[in-house]
């Protein structure tokens, strides 16, 4: 095989690093930077394995970040290949990690190696923020490391997150931020009783009911420029203690908003809480705000990334906040410019993910076409 990116993925698909274990991934990225030139700091907080790598000390510090973990594979019946033995058909590489995210992973490398290659120095400096909590809790990887950074006065200007952005062609969205989300897990009490005799119980689906409609149809905001409107959404209703003539003493009820910076998860916590006294519930709430909302306006990083999807693939890459959370959540708040770029994200996390096997080594070339740009 000649295609050293392609074959840096397969190597790394080969490992079966189901979130938070990394099954020597990070091994094999460590060794290759560590023959560059690298310092390496390994960091680990409690299972969860990350390192960050750093090339120079100069100015700007352009940042590669990603995630050696992967989702589970589900059932196997349901592959037509082994998720964890990196194959090549019909042109297209598959396994499990092939698009979210160790194709990234490897073109990071690849790029950074040539870009190195062609130069004894270098403008600026080079960092790899490497984590295997990204698909899990994520309490104990990119955040831990951008605390340690932030320990040490280490401050990021650019970091390209290698997550799968593209749609239908590679490099043709470039996510330049992500929504926040606000979950919540809410009890209402009522009173359990036979439902023979309701006049003695209080059934809290019942009472919650009137309040779960008024939230499901309020409109939050109405987004801006670069976020949709905020979106509210139930995803787990339960009560009742299986049978059906028991009235339940409880309601609990998990939901979740994917919220833009034209609301804070402050304004949110209490217009949620505000509906939920004015229908005279006894409830609690508990709140999880697992990331903020950031964006990475046009400027000297998307500028660079647009011009060199431009350059190397003939693409005009369009910019999108849609989609989940990313680790860029975490990156974002110290002051970096932030942007996702990767492979295409229409298999991710079902059997049989899989990106055409010519992708990573194009990824590879349009990161060190960046590097080129950034660090020049």
């Amino acid at each position: 095989m000649t295609d050293k990116t392609l074959e840096l993925a397969m190597e790394l698909i080969g490992r079966p690093s189901v979130t938070p274990h990394d099954h020597g991934c990070q091994d094999l990225l460590i060794a290759r930077l560590q023959a560059l030139g690298f310092t390496v700091e390994r960091l680990r907080f409690g299972e969860v394995d990350n390192f960050w790598a750093q090339r120079g000390n100069g100015k700007p510090l352009v940042v590669f970040a990603g995630h050696t973990d992967v989702v589970p594979p589900g059932p196997l019946e349901s592959w037509e290949t082994d998720p964890f033995k990196a194959v090549v058909r019909s042109g297209h590489l598959c396994g499990r990690g092939a698009a979210d995210m160790k194709s990234s992973l490897a073109a990071f490398v690849t790029a950074i190696e040539d870009f190195v290659g062609r130069r004894s120095q270098i403008k600026g400096a080079i960092g790899v923020l490497i984590t295997s909590d990204e698909e899990g809790a994520a309490v104990n990887g990119t955040v831990k490391v951008v605390e340690w950074l932030a320990a040490r006065d280490i401050k990021i200007d650019y970091c390209i997150v290698g997550e799968p952005s593209s749609s239908r062609a590679l490099g043709d969205v470039i996510k330049n931020g992500r929504r926040g989300s606000l979950g919540g897990l809410l009890t209402v009490k009522g009173v359990q009783g036979h439902v023979a005799y309701p006049q003695l119980a209080q059934n809290p689906i019942h009472r919650a009911l009137p309040a779960l409609t008024k939230l499901t149809g309020m409109q939050w905001d109405e987004g801006n420029a670069h976020f949709p409107a905020t979106s509210f959404q139930i995803s787990n209703i339960s009560a009742g203690t299986g049978a059906d003539n028991v009235i339940p003493g409880e309601l609990q009820l998990k939901f979740n908003f994917r919220f833009s910076t034209a609301v804070t998860e402050a304004a949110l916590r209490q217009r949620v809480e505000a509906v939920l006294r004015q229908h005279h519930l006894d409830f609690e709430i508990g709140w999880n705000l697992s990331g903020q909302p950031f964006l990475t306006a046009e400027g000297a990083l998307v500028d660079a990334v647009r011009a060199a999807i431009h350059q190397e693939l003939g693409v005009d890459a369009g910019l999108s906040t849609a989609g989940g959370t990313s680790d860029g959540r975490f990156i974002a708040p110290s002051g970096a410019q932030v942007v996702e770029l990767g492979p295409l994200n229409a298999t991710i996390h079902q059997a049989n993910e899989c990106i055409e096997a010519n992708d990573p080594a194009r990824l590879s070339r349009v990161y060190g076409r960046i590097l080129e740009t950034l660090l020049r």
